[in-house]
């Protein structure tokens, strides 16, 4: 009887499938019933969605490329340039495309410090920076695999050739036609990889320790050259005025005696209390009072 009852309640408290009772089996070794692979099938169904939703969102997201305002995207697709992409978002097709972004900004390139021996022989050091930007983003991408070590290369070289045509004191007095030539041929080698010098300039030139002493004293000599000149120039002054003066005294030699008294005058204005007159003063006076007689007259 009890087993009988226990069958009875589990009946019961099954669900209705469709209006019928559903059969249990009660071999233990039996499948899931049909309300099992419903629910399986129903799982499933959720499974396969969210897989295909996550294969959308991952296929939109390589599809959609953003291009900055200073950049440009060059697009290959299967391997073969069809062109190049302006800023804002752009698509592309997954696997099938794909972008190299290009930057067009003016890049500062650093020519590292190397030796370079001048054309009269003296050895060097003598450093300088480059500036350069992307002028045609197709070639740059295209015609070179690496188109900053490439300028950075050529750039090494120029520098060196370029200042080894020169003297030492061209180098350290005409850097801007240096500079300049530097320039066009490092921009002409690099035009066909769609590059732009802008700027090259030399920014360090190291002089050996003998050769910055043998300056120094050069320097100094020529001061002290200047500083000669500039006192004989002085006493050549000097003597023009004194030979003015002394024309103008031969002229009128009363302008002898108002001297002498021009000088008593300053000494009276000093502390002193003794004050020698000359001998010929006293005749000078009365130079002066004729002189200023005869004027009069």
């Amino acid at each position: 009887m009890a087993f009988s009852f226990t069958l009875t309640v589990n009946f019961s408290i099954l669900p209705y499938y469709e209006g019928q009772v559903p059969h249990r089996n009660l071999d233990m070794g039996a499948g899931p019933d049909k309300h099992t692979e419903r629910w399986g099938e129903v799982h499933m169904d959720i499974l396969t969605a969210g897989l295909l939703a996550a294969v959308i969102i991952v296929i939109i997201s390589l599809s959609l490329k953003i291009v900055k305002q200073y950049e440009r995207g060059v697009v290959f697709r299967l391997g073969k340039v069809i062109g190049v992409r302006e800023p804002g978002l752009r698509i592309i097709i997954p696997i099938i495309d794909r972008m190299v972004r290009v930057s067009l900004r003016i890049v500062t390139m650093p020519i590292p410090s190397q030796k370079i021996i001048t054309q009269d022989n003296v050895s060097i050091d003598v450093a300088a920076v480059a500036y350069f930007k992307v002028a045609d983003p197709l070639r740059a991408v295209v015609a070179i695999e690496d188109y900053y070590g490439a300028v950075n290369q050529i750039s090494q070289t120029t520098v060196r050739n370029v200042i080894g045509q020169f003297v030492l004191d061209e180098v350290l007095s005409e850097t801007a036609r240096i500079n300049e030539k530097i320039k066009e041929i490092i921009d002409e080698h690099s035009e066909p990889w769609g590059i732009n010098v802008t700027t090259v300039e030399i920014k360090d030139i190291k002089l050996p320790e003998g050769m910055q002493r043998a300056m120094a004293r050069q320097a100094e000599a020529e001061r002290d050259k200047r500083a000669k000149i500039i006192t004989a120039e002085g006493e050549y002054f000097s003597a023009a005025k004194l030979g003015e003066a002394a024309d103008v005294i031969e002229k009128h030699p009363v302008a002898l005696q108002l001297r002498n008294l021009q000088v008593l005058a300053e000494i009276a204005t000093e502390k002193n209390s003794t004050i020698v007159f000359p001998a010929q003063f006293m005749s000078s006076i009365r130079d002066v009072k004729e002189f200023i007689e005869r004027e009069d007259e």
